[in-house]
């Protein structure tokens, strides 16, 4: 299966239920289905955060936009139902680690409960064909290895949002081995550190910045030598529709977990990514070390993604450099008042443009621009 890259034929018109969808990367995966001509039924609480990259690009229009709470069983089950999937991908959860630390019931609740629920909603679907749940590269039990964590290694996870999202697993895996062996395909999704344009949480360095600078005021960095696996949101959110799509057409070949995360380039500390961000953002931004004392994090970070790019044949499109780049033009366009859904039209189109075999045509955006057009240039 060389060569294997979205195919947008495969995705014109696919009955797709996301979770999660009013989020940081559910926005921006509603956004790129929404390109390939999918049919997308979002269910998720209101956005987390205000502003959000759902109410500031309008993402509600572009899919059947459903508030509810992956907690409540039988209004998910029922909106599931109704819109009668393909594919599921499940974002919905509780995505942060000191959030973890401050609530861990919660936690727990929506990220190892809200789980399976999804599962046990999407036993009820007839028409299914595959499943990807996103967790995480926290999921492992992290020794702080210096090579990169593998499918294979134990699971783990020493704060309750990484402890939260390895229950996750063993409970994609006890559902796909007790009521999917025949049917749809399940799989799980986990990704490494990602950044991009209209992430608007606490607690996440980028943004975090982007409010210090807004405020001219340095920001503090709590953990400036932690290494972690920088990628833009896009690069794991194209492997999670590539995988689904693998999923669907190939079946028990693609029932796993599977990481999506960057070569070793974009493997940096934290200090590395401040330092270029800045350099992007421009003048006045300043950042200084935070002394004081915070939960546990791990030091060190990183994921091996070679199963991905052997039998997905998915690999990162940007470097380190681009993916900061695009990330600080992006705050840049939103913090001087510029047109930030162009911005981010131009940035799916872009990267799609080199990922996608373009069988069914992307449909025109707001500016007139097309798919070919440009798939022929990358972002200055």
């Amino acid at each position: 299966m060389e060569g294997m890259v979205i195919d947008s034929g495969f995705w014109r018109r696919k009955r797709v239920f996301v979770t999660g969808h009013t989020g940081f990367k559910g926005a921006w995966l509603s956004l790129m289905l929404a390109r390939l001509n999918a049919e997308t039924t979002g269910y998720a609480l209101a956005p987390p955060t205000d502003p959000s990259l759902f109410d500031l690009l309008s993402v509600g229009d572009t899919l059947e936009d459903v508030r509810g709470d992956v907690n409540d069983l039988d209004r998910l089950r029922r909106v599931m139902i109704a819109a009668d999937p393909e594919i599921v991908i499940h974002m919905a959860a509780q995505p942060l680690v000191k959030s973890g630390y401050a609530d861990p019931v919660a936690t727990f609740q929506t990220n190892v409960m809200g789980s399976v629920n999804v599962l046990e909603a999407a036993r009820a679907c007839p028409n299914l064909q595959a499943l990807v749940n996103v967790t995480t590269d926290k999921c492992y039990d992290n020794r702080e290895w210096l090579r990169g964590y593998r499918e294979t290694d134990p699971l783990g996870g020493r704060d309750p949002y990484s402890n939260s999202k390895a229950c996750a697993e063993l409970v994609t895996a006890s559902y796909r081995a007790s009521f999917f062996a025949q049917g749809a395909t399940i799989a799980t999704a986990r990704a490494g550190n990602v950044i991009g344009g209209g992430d608007f949480a606490d607690n996440r360095i980028l943004p975090d910045a982007v409010r210090a600078f807004a405020a001219g005021r340095p920001l503090d960095v709590r953990a400036p030598k932690a290494v972690r696996p920088w990628q833009h949101v896009l690069e794991p959110l194209s492997g999670y529709l590539m995988l689904a799509e693998q999923a669907a057409r190939h079946g028990e070949a693609f029932a796993d977990g599977w990481n999506f995360g960057p070569g070793p380039d974009s493997e940096r500390d934290v200090e590395a990514l401040i330092t270029r961000f800045i350099a992007a953002w421009g003048p006045g931004a300043r950042w200084t070390p935070d002394r004081a004392a915070h939960p546990h994090e791990a030091g060190l970070l990183r994921l091996d993604a070679s199963k991905a790019r052997e039998k997905l044949d998915w690999r990162p499109l940007l470097s380190f450099d681009e993916a900061v780049d695009w990330t600080a033009r992006w705050y840049r366009a939103h913090a001087t008042g510029a047109d930030v859904r162009g911005k981010t039209f131009d940035q799916i189109d872009a990267y799609l443009g080199q990922r996608v075999r373009l069988t069914s045509p992307f449909p025109a955006h707001e500016s007139g621009a097309t798919q070919e057009q440009h798939a022929a240039e990358r972002i200055a």
